[in-house]
C-alpha cells in the first residue's frame, strides 16, 4: 500500500452546470421536477431548480477515485448526509481527510465533506476505500 497518513487531505472542485443536471436525470433515470422543472421548483422551499444530490456525491466519487486514496481503490462504503442545496451554477468543492489506515486489511476510512463557494457545507460524511495490494491489478 501507498504511503498514506492519518490527516492527509485532498479537494477536488466543478461547478455544476446545467448539462450536469440533464445529463444525470438521463443517466439515472431521477426526472423528478425539482432538478428539472424550473416552474415546478419555483414553487418549491428552495425557489429555483436543486442539483441531485448525487450528483453532487459523485465528486466524491470522483476524488477519492482519483486522487486520494486514488487509481486502484474501490469504493466500500460511503455515509452521507445533505446539508444544503446546490444550485445550478455553484461551485463544489469536494474534500477529503484520512481518519483511519488499516493497513493489514489496506482499508482507509475518510471524512467526506462538499462545500460551496461560499463555504457552506452541503454534504458531510464518512467514506472507506480498500487500496490494492502491492502488484495487484483490480
Amino acid at each position: 500500500m501507498m504511503n498514506f497518513f492519518v490527516g492527509q487531505t485532498a479537494s477536488f472542485s466543478r461547478t455544476v452546470t446545467e448539462t450536469d443536471v440533464v445529463m444525470y436525470a438521463g443517466i439515472s433515470g431521477d426526472y423528478n421536477p425539482v432538478h428539472v422543472d424550473q416552474e415546478f421548483a419555483s414553487g418549491t422551499r428552495f425557489g429555483q431548480r436543486i442539483a441531485h444530490g448525487l450528483l453532487t456525491t459523485s465528486f466524491l466519487s470522483r476524488l477519492l477515485g482519483m486522487e486520494l486514496p486514488g487509481q486502484g481503490s474501490v469504493y466500500l462504503e460511503q455515509s452521507l448526509k445533505f446539508k444544503k442545496p446546490v444550485f445550478i451554477g455553484d461551485t463544489v468543492t469536494a474534500t477529503a481527510e484520512i481518519l483511519d489506515i488499516d493497513h493489514d486489511r489496506g482499508i482507509i476510512r475518510l471524512e467526506t465533506i462538499c462545500r460551496k463557494q461560499d463555504n457552506t457545507v452541503v454534504l458531510t460524511g464518512e467514506a472507506k476505500m480498500m487500496m490494492p495490494k502491492e502488484g495487484e491489478k483490480i
